[in-house]
């Protein structure tokens, strides 16, 4: 996926990947976090769950291809963030909430921060297969020991439609994080007439890092 695939989409507002409200998965799943602090998103997007996640009292880092949508984010909460340039990126600030505009591939732990927990609602679905390997071994190389993640996934015949969401099968994802504890705690139909259509479903998983 080509950066300029994501900036038309947001720029053409394409962006039905976007929930606008808490992800059902997360509110239910939270008891993951307890005890930790700082809750990593990546490829985040304007999503809801970081406002949710904040409200809750953790810390929040997101990662964001799109400038725009980092801003939006931020503009449709009324809050005006600190902007400052941080090497490739540009960092919006206020409070708890940290995002990163930029390349997710060009994350590190030392821009990041200290981080101890992972929630991807939209991102290991949001790459073509030939991408997934990277983006999983590059998060694996940011998280620290004993992090718990919370990982959303769609399943569906990949012939049947074009992704994004792509079809990330229980098999391949648990090929990705070989080594590491990966339970499946939900599944359920996944939501919206193109999903439907190729009776998609929807799985959550706890990672332990």
């Amino acid at each position: 996926m080509e950066p300029d695939f994501w900036h038309a989409r947001w720029g053409e507002g394409r962006i039905g990947f976007h929930e606008g409200q808490p992800n059902a998965h997360l509110v239910n799943h939270l008891g993951i976090y307890t005890g930790k602090k700082r809750v990593f998103v990546p490829l985040c997007g304007k999503t809801e769950d970081l406002a949710y996640l904040a409200a809750q009292g953790f810390e929040v880092v997101g990662v964001e291809l799109v400038e725009t949508a980092v801003q939006a984010f931020f503009a449709e909460h009324g809050l005006t963030p600190v902007v400052t340039k941080v090497g490739p990126f540009v960092r919006y600030a206020l409070g708890g909430i940290t995002l990163f505009a930029g390349d997710f591939f060009a994350t590190t732990r030392e821009l990041l921060g200290p981080i101890d927990a992972l929630f991807d609602r939209a991102a290991v679905i949001a790459l073509p297969l030939t991408m997934r390997p990277d983006y999983v071994e590059h998060v694996r190389a940011l998280m620290p020991e004993g992090a718990p993640g919370l990982v959303i996934t769609v399943e569906y015949p990949q012939d049947q439609r074009g992704g994004p969401p792509f079809s990330v099968p229980e098999a391949e994802l648990r090929t990705h994080y070989e080594g590491l504890s990966v339970i499946r705690v939900d599944e359920v139909l996944a939501e919206g007439p193109a999903l439907t259509e190729v009776g998609a479903r929807e799985k959550a998983f706890v990672v332990r890092f």
